[in-house]
This record gives C-alpha cells, sequence and structure tokens, in this order.
C-alpha cells in the first residue's frame, strides 16, 4: 500500500498510439506524465529537489521556498510543500493562466506575480529570477530550488528514463522529449549515456526558444524552450533535435485529441509533430516514445480555445481545421 500522495508520482504508465501516424513503419509509445498526482512530469523533480534538501538538512520546517514557474513545476512544488508543511512563495508573471494561480493557491501557496518583463531583455522569464533572487535575499531561511540549475532536477529523470527502458524490455531506439529547464532532456541522456545504451535522445525545442537556436522570438505557449539558456543544458546532450512553432504545438495537441483521446498539453503536441517531422529517418521496426509532459486541462483556455487561437494567429485555425477534416491529410502546415 502507498503512503501518502507523494508516493503515487512516477511510475506513469506508456501506451501504444496507434491513431495519430498512419501509416507508419514504426512503433510509438508515449509516456503519459499527466498522470502524476499533481498532473505533470514536474512532480519528479519538485519532489527529489525537496527531499535532497530534507534529508541532508538544508531545508527544515522553517524554511520558505521560493521558486519562478510558469505553471507546472509551480504547481508540483505546491503540492510537495502542502504535504512536508512548508511554506512556499511562487514567483510567477501576468501571463500565467487564471487556473494555473488558483491551483497554486488552493495547495496553499503564496503568489507573487510580476507585472513587467526585464527591461533589457523584454523577457518576463529574467524579471520573475530577479524577483526570486530578491525574495530570497530579504526572506529568513529562504531556499531557492532554482530548477534550472539543481542537478537534483535531472537526477529525478533518471527513473523516467528508467521505467521507459523496463517497460519496453530494454528495446528502446529513439526517445522525443520537449525542452525547457533541460532537466529531463539532460536525465534521460545521463542514463542513456551511463548505461551505454543504443537508444537515441532527440531535443523538441521551440522556435524562438535559444536553447537550440539563436534566434530568439515570440512564444505563447507555455513551458516549451527558454528564453535564457538552462545552466543545465549542454549541446551533446541530444543526438539531434528537431525546432516546432506554437501553430504546429496546438495542432499536435488537438490532433492527439481528436486521435487518441489523449488531451496533453502543448509541449506534448509539439513532440508528436517533430516525431512526425522526422519520421522518414527512422528505422522501419523502430521502437519510438514520446514524453507527454502534462495534462491539456490547464490549457482549455487557449490551446483548445478556438477563440483564442483566432485572437492569436488569425485565420490559421480555420487552415488547419479543413487539413484534419481530410482523412488523407497526416501535417499541418506552419
Amino acid at each position: 500500500m502507498k503512503q501518502g500522495i507523494l508516493s503515487v508520482i512516477g511510475n506513469t504508465p506508456i501506451v501504444e498510439l496507434t491513431r495519430i501516424l498512419t501509416p507508419s513503419h514504426f512503433r510509438l509509445f508515449a509516456k503519459l506524465e499527466a498522470f502524476n498526482p499533481g498532473g505533470s512530469m514536474k512532480d519528479r523533480p519538485a519532489l527529489n529537489i525537496l527531499r535532497r534538501g530534507l534529508e541532508t538538512g538544508v531545508i527544515t520546517g522553517d524554511t520558505v521556498i521560493i521558486e519562478s514557474s510558469s505553471g507546472n513545476m509551480g504547481i508540483g512544488l505546491a503540492q510537495a510543500c502542502a504535504y512536508f508543511g512548508l511554506k512556499f512563495i511562487c514567483v510567477v508573471d501576468s501571463k500565467t493562466t487564471i487556473q494555473n494561480i488558483r491551483l497554486l493557491q488552493a495547495y496553499g501557496a503564496e503568489v507573487d506575480i510580476v507585472s513587467h518583463p526585464d527591461p533589457l531583455t523584454g523577457e518576463y522569464l529574467q524579471a520573475r529570477l530577479d524577483r526570486v533572487r530578491e525574495l530570497v535575499s530579504i526572506t529568513k531561511d529562504g531556499f531557492w530550488p532554482n530548477q534550472y540549475s539543481n542537478f537534483d532536477n535531472p537526477a529525478a529523470h533518471h527513473k523516467t528514463m528508467d521505467e521507459i527502458v523496463r517497460s519496453l524490455d530494454g528495446r528502446v531506439d529513439y526517445v522525443f522529449c520537449a525542452t525547457s529547464t533541460c532537466g529531463t532532456l539532460r536525465g534521460c541522456s545521463e542514463y542513456i549515456r551511463d548505461r551505454s545504451l543504443a537508444t537515441r535522445l532527440i531535443a523538441v525545442d521551440a522556435v524562438g526558444s535559444v536553447i537550440f537556436s539563436t534566434q530568439k522570438a515570440r512564444r505563447l505557449v507555455p513551458g516549451h524552450g527558454s528564453a535564457v539558456t538552462p545552466p543545465l543544458f549542454n549541446r551533446d546532450l541530444a543526438d539531434d533535435f528537431v525546432l516546432v512553432d506554437d501553430i504546429d504545438c496546438i495542432a499536435g495537441c488537438r490532433r492527439l485529441a481528436q486521435t487518441e483521446a489523449i488531451l496533453a498539453g502543448g509541449s506534448s503536441g509539439a513532440v508528436i509533430t517533430g516525431i512526425e517531422r522526422l519520421k522518414e529517418k527512422i528505422p522501419y521496426g523502430a521502437t519510438c516514445v514520446a514524453i507527454l509532459a502534462d495534462r491539456g486541462e490547464r490549457y482549455l483556455d487557449t490551446i483548445f480555445s478556438d477563440a483564442w487561437v483566432a485572437e492569436h494567429f488569425g485565420d490559421v485555425f480555420d487552415h488547419w481545421k479543413s487539413k484534419t477534416e481530410d482523412p488523407e491529410c497526416a501535417t499541418v502546415a506552419s
């Protein structure tokens, strides 16, 4: 019997996807991280960072946890802090959805909202990080988990990769994962290399992110890509990468829901599109895994909202809809 909600983090299911990429010359499986109790893969590093801090004495009952998050990591930390009885301040920005703010508050987190982007970079992320540093400096016993550089973040994903390998009896040819803090990417890469596996790790980054590109641009899908290069990132972590824009994230999410009945978040749509982009390079009979990071319910007012798509992308939604109604069409023009 499991004890406590945090004990069910991890060991998320893997299912085979048979409808979204057809016909296909390879097998495609999805690692469903939405089944974590906080709704995303960020539950894993949130728990690992706090647990390590408690074990080493860096975190005590009087510690105030302070972190920057656009959603999932904050929710994962809020859940874990509620369980451990720790005070948590989550620094968000004005683009954070009302739903995510309410989820944070439901767990008892204090929400600190940054209203203006950093004046030098024009980025909210930098402004949030600066605010975290300020709060830590003025808060007694303040602790910054710093998901962008804390090695307990990728360490949590050694288990993610181990679950994938064990579920598929060691036969994993390709793993596709989205980028953000690069915790998942680094953790999976370390696991693969430490065991000399033949698995190829493919990073799916956002157009406009500065992780695998230097061309910074406006991005609207949260949790995919980054406005700053995370300290956890190394160029050689991935065997290959693919860049996916916001429209393709939206299209991938909607196709997942309509073909596989999987309601997943923005980065999951990016991963599906990334696999489709590279499918001709994948050998016949290969086994591929898509890591789907979170739940789609948190994106009902954005990615799954026709009005939001039309507001931000114009008639591109009508173009996408007409193409998905054609059963012979397998791709979406970006």
